[in-house]
């Protein structure tokens, strides 16, 4: 068994054994909103939105960006579950805005091996044999934070299965202070 794996266990094991009546949650966010936001290790939500265990939906992928199944995740948690207000947080010094779709292309054709990044960009350091499925995903890059907090607010709002109503409020956490800034629509 792996270290991380090790760890892993015994932290559940040490936070099952207080979990008390945690049990009893409803399955509906009881604060009544969601958060899209990124997978990013330095952000956590609970902590910047003041969170307790049940009291939002927290839907994270690379980047906090409008993808088909964030949005499908989005609508799960209004239709089914009540949410009536949703935000989109990015970040500051987000991985996503380090590369393009070619060039995430071009490293995975090459090699299915971690790539590394150094002052001359991205470089793929494995040996292949790589993949051109890569080919046809859209990577949802970031070129500008405000730009597309502002492109994914608009196309949840847009979209045919979200209803007219709930607010969706974008947002950038700023990783050097900790805060929330607010992106006007």
């Amino acid at each position: 068994m792996s270290d991380i794996k090790k760890e892993v266990l015994a932290a559940n094991e040490k936070y099952a054994s207080d979990f008390g009546d945690k049990a009893n949650l409803p399955m509906p966010p009881g604060r009544g909103f969601a958060i899209l936001t990124c997978m990013d290790a330095r952000l956590d939500p609970a902590k910047y939105a003041g969170l307790a265990e049940g009291d939002a939906h927290v839907i994270r992928n690379a980047g906090g960006r409008a993808s088909d199944d964030a949005i499908r995740s989005l609508v799960i948690s209004h239709k089914l579950l009540g949410t009536n207000e949703w935000f989109v947080i990015h970040h500051t010094d987000c991985g996503m805005e380090t590369f393009t779709d070619e060039i995430m292309r071009d490293l995975l054709a090459s090699s299915l091996d971690t790539a590394t990044i150094d002052e001359n960009g991205w470089r793929d350091t494995g040996e292949g044999p790589g993949s051109h499925e890569g080919d046809f995903i859209d990577w949802l890059t970031i070129r500008d934070q405000a730009e597309s907090v502002k492109a994914d607010v608009q196309r949840i709002k847009s979209h045919p299965l979200v209803p007219d109503g709930i607010p969706v409020h974008g947002c950038i956490y700023d990783c050097k202070t900790g805060r929330l800034v607010e992106v006007a629509g």
